[in-house]
């Protein structure tokens, strides 16, 4: 029986069982925006998670066993973001989200990264519905990069500031 509706949906067939009108099977096409990134990954790589001036951000989408890890290094003295990279595990859609993030986060300070949205990038890559969770996983990754550096900069500067605060008392 799986036999023959395999035959059916081929459209190979013959006799009194195969269908009389023919099976258009049509392929799904991923735009060449995404295209390109898959083929052609920017930034792929990773930092240093130790360094005090990077952020890393790893996020996750059980239901379809994307994974993405993206990492963003900050200028001390700008405050801006000078280097990004990532690493991600899963689809077409969800490697394009990434290289896209890493390119655009570049060059721009952590408040205006938080800006960026999961439908700017879904737009870009001209991403079909069921793709969009790909987006929001670089969304997510960006916050969360930031996030980890910021509370990197609070901890470095509450341990700084102890030592300081322990000398005034004496």
């Amino acid at each position: 029986m799986l036999r023959l509706a395999s035959k059916r949906l081929l459209g190979l067939a013959t006799g009194e069982a195969a269908s009389s009108r023919p099976v258009q099977i049509l392929p799904r096409l991923y735009h060449e925006n995404v295209i390109d990134h898959y083929n052609n990954p920017r930034n792929v790589g990773s930092f240093d998670k130790n360094d005090p001036n990077v952020g890393t951000g790893l996020v996750g989408a059980p239901a379809c066993g994307d994974v993405m890890k993206l990492q963003i290094k900050i200028d001390e003295k700008s405050g801006k973001i000078v280097d990004a990279c990532f690493k991600t595990f899963g689809c077409g859609s969800a490697i394009a989200s990434s290289s896209v993030a890493t390119e655009w986060v570049k060059g721009k300070s952590t408040e205006e990264v938080l800006t960026i949205k999961n439908t700017e990038i879904a737009k870009h890559l001209s991403l079909p519905p069921v793709k969009l969770h790909c987006s929001m996983l670089a969304e997510d990754a960006i916050k969360a990069a930031v996030k980890d550096v910021e509370a990197k900069r609070a901890k470095l500067n509450g341990s700084e500031a102890a030592p300081a605060e322990k000398a005034a008392d004496a």
